[in-house]
């Protein structure tokens, strides 16, 4: 394990206080980056540890047990350096410049989600303008910017519509130093408040054309930066939300050694049988999530071809992996009793950040729909 037991209780001991201040998690980034672990998907000749996506999916579970806003921001860093090394994998290089910069301590934030697009990978609000040198200039708002206190590069997409009948989608990364780039402060949420996912305006913001690295046609698209982006962003949220209702599990558990029944004689709630219901049904809720996160991150490691399945079950374990820990973070809740309703409990704000799951995408509609059109055809 990557994550020692003594740096995990360290960032969950600076959890309640983020999310009581709604401040970023700086001393947790700061651990974190000493740790190595923002360089663990860079590969050794970079400056990285080298490991699978596998491997930091499990620990980004063990990450999320500890500070899921914590683990939710550093997510995005961590699909960027996935993305860099699914493509390096499959014999294309066009990130390597990606792994370079990670390995040398650069801090790559995600920026393609904007308001009101349910398009998402597909199409773009954002103008992507192209210059006379090959790079672009980008205007429009990126939304849940996660890390927006700290991202040194940025990734982002907009379109290019400079011949309106041939429209591109462009993805390219930005420097934070470049003009034009301006972070509002509007992150007060109800909960993963320390990822600081702040809005970015972008006003003109230049990529140099050697960090301009697709240009492909509006909609679906087999590009396997398509594929890339979409896979281990399913799979770290997957991984960061099942941690979450891992650790709802454990509260549950020591809620119902410690808490007793006057109407049983002052027995502990562990051994009342509605209780031990619940945990059971929580216990075996997650037992079902651990091995599909494994294989599918497995998959992607070993180049496994599922042909067009996959996008339908990276959608499926997104949508089950969300619902379930809302799910499961709820029955914790019923089985721990009335004291994690006040503020400052641990199990209280686990179930604030837990509802987040909800908003990534895929949505609950747009991962049906994906799994519908596999098995059934797309509409006509």
């Amino acid at each position: 394990m990557l994550l020692g037991d003594d740096l995990l209780e360290r960032i969950r001991s600076r959890a309640a206080g983020y999310d009581e201040r709604n401040a970023f998690f700086t001393e947790d980034l700061a651990d974190l980056e000493a740790a190595g672990y923002l360089r663990a998907l860079v590969p050794a000749e970079h400056g990285g540890l080298g490991l699978s996506l596998q491997q930091v999916a499990r620990e980004q579970r063990r990450l999320a047990a500890a500070a899921p806003a914590t683990a939710l921001a550093v997510n995005m860093h961590l699909v960027w350096t996935a993305v860099a090394k699914v493509l390096v994998d499959r014999g294309d290089d066009s990130l390597s410049f990606l792994q370079e910069e990670a390995g040398a301590g650069e801090i790559f934030g995600f920026g393609v989600s904007e308001p009101g697009n349910d398009l998402v990978l597909f199409g773009s609000m954002t103008d992507a303008a192209p210059q006379p040198d090959g790079g672009y200039r980008f205007s429009g708002t990126k939304i849940f910017t996660s890390l927006s206190p700290a991202w040194t590069r940025l990734g982002t997409m907009g379109l290019d519509s400079s011949d309106p009948e041939q429209p591109k989608i462009v993805w390219a990364f930005i420097d934070r130093d470049e003009p034009g780039i301006r972070q509002k402060d509007d992150w007060n949420t109800l909960g993963m408040r320390a990822s600081q996912s702040q809005s970015t305006v972008l006003n003109g913001a230049y990529a140099r054309p050697e960090r301009v690295v697709r240009i492909l046609d509006p909609g679906p698209n087999p590009d396997p930066l398509i594929f890339g982006v979409f896979a281990t962003f399913e799979i770290l949220l997957a991984s960061v939300y099942t941690g979450v209702g891992a650790r709802a599990l454990e509260l549950a558990v020591e809620a119902a050694k410690r808490r007793t029944s006057m109407k049983n004689g002052g027995r502990p709630l562990a051994e009342d049988p509605d209780i031990r219901w619940r945990i059971a049904d929580m216990a075996m809720a997650l037992d079902g999530m651990y091995p599909q996160i494994d294989a599918l991150a497995t998959d992607v490691d070993t180049l496994a071809d599922h042909g067009p399945r996959w996008f339908a079950l990276l959608a499926g374990l997104k949508h089950r992996a969300t619902e379930n820990a809302v799910r499961v973070v709820e029955q914790a809740l019923r089985a721990s009793g009335g004291s994690s309703y006040f503020a400052g409990n641990e199990l209280g704000r686990l179930y604030r950040d837990v509802v987040a799951g909800l908003f990534h995408p895929s949505d609950a509609e747009s991962a049906h729909a994906t799994v519908a059109s596999a098995w059934l055809g797309p509409l006509p």
